[in-house]
């Protein structure tokens, strides 16, 4: 089959379509044929040479794919009781679905317990969009404890994950702010479902966010840029509020202020999700499947998408995102 790889680490310029060994399913997996697969800032970051992928996962990039069921794999053995069940799928069966690596490719495996059924009538080339960011949204707000009456700041509302979390939230009844840069992607989020939209290029985030909390400041904020961001993010908190950091677009490394965190009684929480055992996995897909993806089949959280670029033309989907202009997600359609 054709896959992209990553001749050496570098730029967009050091991706190319080659033949590689076809994938076969093992226990308690399937084999799909790829519709699209997301492209998302991991990838940049495996292709720079500083996000390798996981044991046993393929050497190609790309963690999410959608597509139809060619082949399921033997039974997998006798788990815990208490492991959430995978569903039973079978050839035709449209599916998305969550990887550790290897969407890049006209073919892949995936664990079934890390899909999502897509219906017959669903934008199967869309929900492509959606595995990584829906379990990374849900199992975020979940372990920050985040409470029906509390106010969610999202940073980089236009972006593949935000653009996710900010439907999430709205849909789950929460006031949600949400940073975007410029008036036309600042109109974009608020139509998405966000209460506040604050434009980071023209406004002080800070300012806008205590100007729109009654100086109160935000129960959540959902970080993509950690780093150089820390500081200024735990100023954000109420008391007893949680930063989760998920994305590091402002470096690895920041300074933190101690008192002004305990002060709030704040919490910094920081989480990553494709080196995560399988198990772990597992159980995030399956709370995804039973609380989160009934709003995405009733429209009410839906893949947003800026782009979809064949297979072949990896190079140009990866310059697209480093340009900072896309809004929502890419994708690879084979």
């Amino acid at each position: 089959m054709r896959a992209v790889v990553v001749t050496s680490p570098g730029g967009p310029e050091v991706l190319g379509v080659q033949d590689v060994p076809d994938p076969v399913p093992g226990p308690g997996e399937v084999l799909v044929r790829v519709t699209a697969a997301g492209v998302n800032r991991a990838d940049l970051l495996q292709r720079a040479g500083h996000y390798p992928p996981p044991p046993g996962a393929p050497a190609w990039p790309g963690l999410e794919v959608s597509g139809v069921v060619l082949e399921a794999g033997p039974p997998a053995p006798p788990s815990d009781a208490a492991a959430p069940s995978a569903p039973s799928l079978g050839p035709g069966d449209r599916v998305a679905g969550l990887l550790a690596g290897g969407g890049y490719a006209e073919r892949v495996t995936i664990p079934a317990s890390q899909t999502l059924l897509v219906p017959r009538e669903g934008d199967l080339e869309g929900a492509a969009g959606l595995p990584e960011a829906l379990a990374t949204v849900w199992s975020n707000l979940r372990a920050a404890a985040f409470a029906p009456d509390e106010t969610l700041l999202v940073h980089g509302g236009s972006g593949g994950v935000g653009s996710v979390a900010v439907q999430l939230a709205h849909a789950l009844g929460h006031r949600v702010i949400a940073t975007a840069g410029g008036p036309e992607r600042c109109a974009r989020v608020r139509e998405l479902g966000a209460d506040v939209v604050v434009d980071h290029r023209a406004q002080d985030v800070a300012d806008a966010v205590r100007d729109a909390t009654g100086g109160r400041g935000v129960d959540v904020v959902l970080d993509v840029l950690g780093g150089r961001a820390l500081g200024g993010n735990v100023r954000l908190l109420a008391e007893g509020g949680r930063l989760v950091v998920i994305g590091l677009q402002q470096g690895r490394r920041g300074e933190l202020d101690l008192p002004a965190l305990m002060a709030r009684r704040g919490s910094v929480i920081a989480t990553t999700l494709r080196d995560r055992p399988a198990a772990q996995k597992a159980a995030i897909m399956a709370d995804v499947r039973a609380h989160v993806w009934p709003l995405v089949l009733d429209g009410r959280v839906r893949p947003v998408v800026h782009a979809r670029v064949p297979l072949a033309d990896a190079r140009r989907a990866h310059e697209l995102l480093e340009s900072g202009e896309v809004f929502g997600k890419v994708l690879l359609l084979p």
